[in-house]
């Protein structure tokens, strides 16, 4: 008895500290299941954005040295430049008029693939070609159709009598920016139009029978029932797009290069030409270039009420 006893007693401490270990595992919560996305998030956007904000109070040669402290230097030098007002003003028609666009129709391709017709899973696969390509090739493509000299489209259309000569679409801003507009909307309807074809496919089809049975009509039935249960998906696609749209490079610069000057640049395309020549000025836009889509998608969120349950 004395040693089952002995033997007891020595183990009860054992068991107690792996007890005390658990807890203190415990205690933690799902921080070790988080912490790697945390550890992620902090290395690729909390310290870039401390970088570039850092970098826009630095005078820093085009060499790359820091030649010391600009104060707010490269802010007022940004704000004085004479062209970054029209730059502001097509960075914002750019952005609402290819979101616009882009939600419109691809709500409209959302509801026709919902539906049962003949040959829809390839029409499915087809739409993925786009996103599937990269957005820099497919500018790039675009591009050479649009060229002056040997452009299918100048061809084209020189055959068909539709206009005299071979165009220079992309060297004039007023047709180079529809051009841009078409191929930003054409890469982002795949990604929006699944958004928003997965919403309508969450929707019971019990709704749509009881709808029925009420005497609701086509119209009334897409308004009261499928507008409002597409509405989580819907402000997805929207803020995803507001937010890809606002920092599209590769489309504007692999087309025009914002040229000529900066007349077709939006905002981010207009910082990285300001890369070429002031680096400080260059951070400095990139941190108002922040501010803008955090305001943008701050006031859309704000205006949509996306946190309010439904009535």
């Amino acid at each position: 008895m004395s040693t089952n006893t002995a033997t007891t007693g020595g183990r009860r401490p054992v068991r107690g500290t792996r007890t005390g270990r658990r807890s203190g595992l415990g205690r933690l919560g799902p921080l070790p299941w988080i912490g790697p996305a945390v550890l992620l998030i902090v290395l690729v956007v909390l310290w870039p954005v401390y970088e570039m904000v850092r970098t826009s109070f630095l005078k820093i040669s085009v060499s790359g040295f820091v030649r010391g402290s600009a104060g707010f230097d490269k802010y007022k030098q940004l704000f004085e430049e004479p062209g970054l007002g029209s730059v502001i003003t097509a960075t914002v028609v750019w952005t609402l008029g290819v979101v616009l666009l882009t939600m419109v129709l691809s709500l409209a391709l959302a509801q026709l693939f919902n539906q049962q017709f003949p040959g829809r899973r390839l029409t499915r696969w087809a739409l993925i070609a786009p996103w599937a390509a990269s957005v820099l090739m497919t500018a790039i493509g675009f591009k050479w159709m649009l060229n002056q000299t040997a452009g299918v489209l100048n061809t084209v259309m020189t055959d068909l009598g539709l206009i005299e000569g071979p165009k220079d679409w992309l060297g004039d801003p007023a047709t180079a920016w529809p051009w841009m507009m078409f191929v930003a909307v054409f890469v982002s309807l795949p990604f929006t139009t699944y958004t928003l074809l997965a919403g309508l496919q969450t929707v019971p089809g019990e709704v749509y029978e009881a709808a029925r049975v009420d005497g609701a009509g086509t119209w009334q039935t897409y308004r009261r029932i499928t507008l409002p249960l597409l509405r989580p998906a819907f402000l997805v696609g929207v803020v995803i797009n507001l937010i890809n749209v606002f920092n599209s490079f590769p489309v504007i610069w692999g087309m025009t290069r914002g040229g000529p000057d900066s007349d077709t640049a939006t905002t981010t395309v207009f910082m990285y030409q300001l890369k070429s020549s002031d680096i400080g000025e260059s951070a400095a836009m990139s941190v108002v270039n922040f501010a803008l889509v955090v305001a943008m998608v701050a006031v859309f969120l704000k205006v949509s009420r996306w946190n309010e349950e439904d009535a």
